[in-house]
């Protein structure tokens, strides 16, 4: 993932339908793996990490919009570019450059949480 959501969020609410994964919830909105993804029950990453997908996680941030990075894909196998930066009306949705991934990397996430 190298997109995040910045402070200049003005809770509008446009990027998170968007987001073919459910990569971005609401501030204070506790967020699950389950969510727009085949996600479900145990679920072992490639890392060996293993998760409830249907259990829920805290919130990253209590005061606007925020991107789960493990969930993004930047749309990749979905659109040409990411959604939430086309329709941010604030471009809040920007690059994170301390953070690149492969396309490769990105459109493997994306068949792993969608069974594709």
């Amino acid at each position: 993932m190298a997109i995040k959501i910045t402070d200049a969020c003005i809770n509008c609410g446009a990027c998170e339908p968007e987001c073919p994964n459910s990569a971005i919830y609401e501030g204070a909105i506790d967020w699950r793996w389950q969510d727009k993804t085949k996600l479900s029950g145990k679920v072992t990453f490639s890392d060996g990490t293993e998760v409830d997908a249907n259990a829920y996680h805290e919130a990253y941030s209590d005061e606007v919009y925020y991107i789960v990075s493990g969930k993004c894909t930047e749309c990749k196998g979905f659109h040409e570019e990411p959604q939430c930066k086309a329709v941010c009306p604030v471009d809040c949705c920007i690059d994170a450059p301390d953070h690149r991934e492969t396309e490769e990397a990105l459109l493997n996430r994306q068949k792993f949480m969608h069974g594709v």
